[in-house]
């Protein structure tokens, strides 16, 4: 079961001049910046009072965020939920009759194990699990 948010994952158009903004506007403090060239993706994370927002950017048009910008434009792309443990999670929620992107865990740009959830089964907004 879920402990708390563990984050909120938001697709912008340019990276840098999205963590300006955050940092100059929210407070925001960035934590972890990576990239991953499979998934096509760059991702900073930035802490906001207790909370953390990941600002992710496409680096290709037919990555998953680039396909997201594409149809939807920037905004907001998924809520994570930290779980302490993701393979128990992950039963739960076929159990519940949730439909499920990723049936096994894999790992996430901070190097823990994730899984993500379809919109369709948990109220139209993707959802990702993270074992943290």
């Amino acid at each position: 079961m879920p402990t708390r948010i563990h984050h909120v994952g938001v697709a912008v158009a340019d990276l840098d001049e999205s963590i300006r903004i955050y940092q100059n506007a929210l407070g925001a403090q960035l934590v972890h910046r990576a990239t991953n060239e499979r998934e096509g993706l760059e991702a900073a994370f930035l802490r906001v009072g207790d909370g953390e927002v990941e600002l992710m950017a496409a680096l290709r048009d037919d990555s998953p965020v680039g396909k997201f910008m594409a149809k939807r434009g920037p905004g907001l792309h998924h809520v994570a939920y930290a779980v302490t443990d993701i393979d128990e999670a992950l039963a739960d929620a076929r159990t519940s009759g949730l439909e499920l992107i990723d049936s096994e865990p894999r790992i996430g740009m901070h190097g823990t194990r994730i899984a993500f959830l379809h919109p369709k089964s948990v109220g139209g907004v993707l959802t990702e699990l993270v074992e943290a």
